[in-house]
């Protein structure tokens, strides 16, 4: 399945409910920023942006679905400079080179968001696995490892290691360094 099909465009919406959608967010972004994701409450989230608490639980579910839709846009940006980005990252770039530009981009993304991503991918067992942007990761991934015995199965043993429980982890004892390098050499043992 070519990876433009695994990308599904953001929902229609009213007007009110965009307005809704943007200001729940922006409040949920500047309030975990400011104390954590783990300390801040729906009710917080939803007093600050100036709506129901039914209205943010009927069109969020909880503070992981969330989390899935500030990581949205996020997600969408990586997403983009995949399919159409300068090479290394983007097209035009041996698949070796690809590999190892996504593994350093999809790095930072996770570092700088680990704690939304973490919940998100935690949220309920399997949740991580349900998620539409790990299935666009893995099937680029897939692509990229065309040449190993079984490319789908190594694509998910590289995505294994970058899940936010185990680099929450990993991260204090390892430092980012290292578990950079780890991966890259994870990466060539594949190729």
């Amino acid at each position: 399945m070519p990876l433009e099909l695994l990308r599904s465009p953001p929902p229609k919406e009213r007007a009110d409910a965009a307005r809704n959608r943007a200001a729940v967010l922006d409040a949920a972004a500047r309030l975990f920023a400011e104390h954590g994701v783990a300390t801040v409450s729906m009710d917080e989230i939803a007093a600050t942006a100036g709506v129901g608490k039914g209205t943010l639980f009927r069109r969020f579910g909880d503070k992981a679905g969330l989390a899935a839709a500030l990581l949205d846009t996020r997600e969408r940006v990586l997403q983009e400079a995949i399919l159409h980005g300068p090479p290394p990252l983007g097209p035009g770039a041996p698949p070796a080179q690809r590999l190892t530009a996504f593994l350093d981009a999809y790095l930072d993304y996770l570092l700088e968001h680990l704690d939304l991503v973490r919940m998100s991918e935690t949220a309920a067992p399997g949740a991580r696995y349900r998620i539409g942007a790990y299935r666009f990761w893995h099937r680029h991934l897939a692509i990229l490892l065309a040449g190993v015995p079984d490319p789908d199965h190594a694509a998910h043993v590289l995505l294994a290691a970058l899940a936010a429980e185990h680099m929450a982890a990993l991260l204090p004892e390892l430092g980012e360094p290292r578990i950079r390098a780890g991966l890259r050499r994870i990466a060539g043992q594949l190729r």
